[in-house]
């Protein structure tokens, strides 16, 4: 078991969040276990309490808490990936019915904030050559999903 595990606050979606995103990261992604309110928990009787999942080796706990805390920008989930597929892949499965942000930032349906990072952002950005640097930052903060050729083109 990890040390610490990212605690996701739903508002009654938390199993079907884990669901959805397994199915977008697949391979080491499973739903690992689901617990219920019992009587004299505050939620209603049966309805789902936690879902403990699993995203790409990665644990996480979705807690239906209800509509008191609603996601914010101020936390998000960075996706490491290797090439633009998969920046198309991850960026078009979550914003099917979220919501674009720009610098390639996303909200998915549930309002959960994520960064579709491909990994020659790293690389344009930290190239020697300052203004080689500074030319990919600036074509960076015009994009909403990030463009990896035009990114390493700047």
């Amino acid at each position: 078991m990890q040390k610490i595990t990212p605690c996701l606050w739903f508002d009654g979606q938390a199993q079907e969040a884990a669901e959805f995103y397994v199915s977008v990261f697949g391979g080491d992604s499973r739903v690992l276990d689901v617990s219920h309110y019992g009587e004299s928990a505050p939620g209603e009787t049966g309805s789902v309490l936690t879902v403990r999942f699993l995203l790409a080796g990665q644990e996480y706990l979705g807690l239906n808490g209800g509509p008191q805390f609603p996601f914010t920008e101020a936390v998000s989930l960075s996706v490491d990936c290797e090439d633009q597929a998969e920046v198309d892949r991850f960026w078009d499965a979550f914003t099917a019915e979220g919501e674009e942000g720009q610098c390639g930032w996303l909200k998915d349906k549930y309002g959960l904030s994520w960064q579709i990072v491909p990994r020659a952002l790293e690389k344009a950005l930290a190239d020697p050559d300052p203004a080689k640097a500074d030319r990919a930052m600036k074509a960076m903060l015009g994009m909403r999903k990030l463009d990896v050729q035009a990114l390493l083109d700047a």
